[in-house]
């Protein structure tokens, strides 16, 4: 069940090399990457999760849920 006070991603904005640089919220805000994995680490944001990957950094990604439509990479551009 998501939490009301939990905002949901709706657009990204992507750099010219096609990697997410900004995300619009359902409440209209847009937030660049890394505020955006705070408000997922603080349960600010549904659907995300925060991971290491293999080059150590820290990245977004949607949780897995089997769909690919509301993945990250798939959501509309703004």
């Amino acid at each position: 069940m998501m939490d009301h006070t939990q905002e949901e991603v709706v657009a990204v904005r992507k750099n010219g090399d096609g990697s997410i640089v900004e995300l619009q919220l359902t409440s209209g805000r847009v937030v660049d990457y890394k505020t955006a994995q705070s408000m997922v680490k603080n349960n600010e944001i549904a659907g995300l999760n925060v991971f290491r990957g293999r080059d150590h950094e820290e990245h977004l990604r949607s949780d897995p849920d089997g769909r690919t439509d509301n993945n990250l990479d798939n959501l509309p551009t703004f």
